[in-house]
């Protein structure tokens, strides 16, 4: 890696004939680009948030810390190479935020596996997975289905249904069954970071899902982003108080997040009703998976999602994926409702299966690993606590 970094460094500049600072644009429009630039570090605060919403296991949150920088790093870098080496595409915010987002999808990913391999291989997971985020944003923006492309300026099915199934997909190939028998004990103090990492996350997507939006467009994705988060917030708390009598802090604080993940493909042609009952069905339907669902798919499949990514992520991306449909059949465009679905069926295959290769070579790689070192921070770390 040092060895191609170097070239890179060294090499393409002179071949291209031009400076580094030259190939930076602002389109013309400097105010624009510089509201991107806020929105490239929200993002990048929200990925960071991320590792924050995993750091329940009260022996187990340094490792998440690492795991999410880790993974964050691999994805950026080889997803900035296929498209400035490959694609030849120039470094500007568009760019930076494809990027940031192709790494909050991985950190997201590495929670169905997270704490069943080695450090090391969190970044060989973001590196693998770069290429398989880049295959799929290039399906989603440039194939036409049924005579249309997909509808999903959010991101409900390129990073949610995404995330979800490279995820599972990578869980089910390593088959680590020993991960069923980690009690996963908490501590209020852990339980906290979840709660505040929700409630910032919460707070912040709208950023997320107009990250590509045209100035004009951005109010209004945010107006449905919010919508769908507050019916979620609502009907994520009503399962869980109706069924479990207490709410169970991490069901409650993920399936919350459901509205936000299930109305990316819908963002704009939901109107704000629309959207609040988008989110309503998204959070119940999250807070089902995660009490029903979760144990019976689990067994199953042999394989623990870890973090119950798909509960939130894949339940949320199929619903966004339906609900565009339905408002698309609903306004008489029968086809571009048939290639959401279509595209939201490719992708769920197609990650599902290179999640699966993306695993079996974490399996192959990851040697012999003690049951002690599962889901713990006292192999990798120096502790001082004494």
């Amino acid at each position: 890696m040092i060895v191609l970094f170097a070239i890179v460094l060294i090499f393409i500049p002179l071949f291209s004939g031009t400076s580094a600072a030259s190939d930076m644009t602002t389109h013309g429009d400097t105010v624009w680009e510089n509201f991107k630039f806020v929105k490239n570090i929200m993002i990048w605060l929200m990925l960071m948030l991320v590792a924050f919403l995993m750091i329940f296991i009260k022996k187990y949150e340094w490792g998440v810390a690492l795991a999410v920088l880790l993974s964050a790093a691999g994805s950026f870098v080889v997803y900035l190479a296929i498209h400035d080496l490959r694609f030849g595409d120039v470094w500007d915010q568009d760019l930076l935020l494809g990027a940031v987002i192709c790494s909050i999808t991985i950190v997201i990913a590495i929670g169905c596996f997270l704490g069943t391999v080695k450090p090391w291989q969190y970044l060989l997971a973001g590196i693998m997975f770069a290429p398989v985020y880049v295959l799929i944003e290039w399906f989603i923006g440039s194939v036409t289905l049924f005579g249309e492309l997909a509808q999903d300026p959010g991101g409900s099915i390129l990073v949610h249904m995404c995330a979800a199934y490279f995820g599972l997909g990578a869980a089910i190939a390593l088959r680590e069954k020993r991960a069923f028998d980690e009690p996963m004990y908490t501590t209020t103090h852990s339980v906290s970071f979840v709660w505040l990492a929700a409630m910032l996350l919460w707070a912040l997507w709208p950023a997320f899902v107009t990250a590509f939006l045209p100035v004009e467009l951005v109010s209004w994705g945010m107006i449905t982003c919010y919508m769908a988060g507050i019916g979620s917030v609502i009907s994520a708390w009503a399962v869980c108080h109706l069924l479990q009598k207490r709410v169970n802090p991490l069901i409650y604080t993920y399936a919350m997040l459901a509205g936000p993940v299930a109305i990316g493909a819908p963002l704009l042609m939901a109107g704000p009703w629309a959207a609040i009952l988008i989110g309503i069905v998204a959070g119940a339907a999250s807070a089902l998976c995660f009490i029903y669902l979760h144990p019976w798919l689990c067994a199953r499949l042999g394989t623990l999602d870890v973090m119950g990514v798909h509960n939130l992520h894949g339940i949320g991306g199929w619903i966004g994926a339906v609900s565009s449909a339905v408002i698309l059949l609903a306004v008489g465009a029968p086809n571009a409702a048939a290639a959401n679905m279509t595209a939201a069926a490719v992708v769920f295959v197609v990650t599902l299966v290179l999640g699966m290769v993306a695993g079996f070579i974490l399996r192959l790689t990851r040697g012999g690993i003690m049951c002690d070192h599962l889901f713990s921070d006292d192999a990798g770390f120096i502790k001082n606590e004494e």
